[in-house]
């Protein structure tokens, strides 16, 4: 809600907080009624449980972002090894973009560096998956693990 004020002839906004902004009637309202009750310091007027489910939506937003980044990498990985003929820049600037998305978030949340680490045989899973549908190669022509280290993996200088 606001409320205009004149001052010397001219229309002002004053920004006044609606400690009543439902989060199921309109999302965008009650974010910034939130943020701004945070700011005053009236913690009491605060819907919690809804600031604890969105603080903990955006981790897992973070972690989808980073693990999305990876499958799409490795599936460019796997082209490129195993499809040699069909190798096209593309594919090159497309490794190096993903590369370059994963450092990004993990430079927000370092503590996400460590899902190529803990997530790397998953999702190779889902890369070779989705290598098979592009590719049309058989599943038989892909390793059954991960042929490159984590490390390899986020290398910007690394192509099998």
């Amino acid at each position: 809600m606001a409320v205009k004020e004149q001052d010397a002839g001219r229309s002002i906004v004053n920004s006044v907080v609606s400690p009543a902004a439902d989060y199921e009637v309109d999302f965008f309202e009650w974010t910034q009624s939130t943020a701004e009750l945070i700011r005053q310091g009236r913690l009491a007027e605060v819907d919690l449980e809804h600031l604890a489910e969105e603080i903990e939506s955006m981790g897992k937003r973070d972690r989808r972002e980073v693990q999305s980044r990876l499958i799409v990498l490795l599936t460019h990985l796997l082209k490129w090894e195993f499809q040699p003929e069909m190798r096209k820049t593309s594919w090159r600037s497309t490794i190096r973009e993903q590369r370059k998305q994963v450092r990004l978030v993990v430079g927000d949340s370092p503590s996400l560096g460590r899902l190529p680490r803990e997530d790397l045989p998953a999702l190779f899973r889902s890369a070779v998956e989705d290598a098979i549908e592009e590719t049309g190669l058989d599943a038989n022509h892909f390793p059954s693990s991960c042929p490159y280290t984590p490390d390899q993996v986020l290398d910007s200088d690394f192509l099998p």
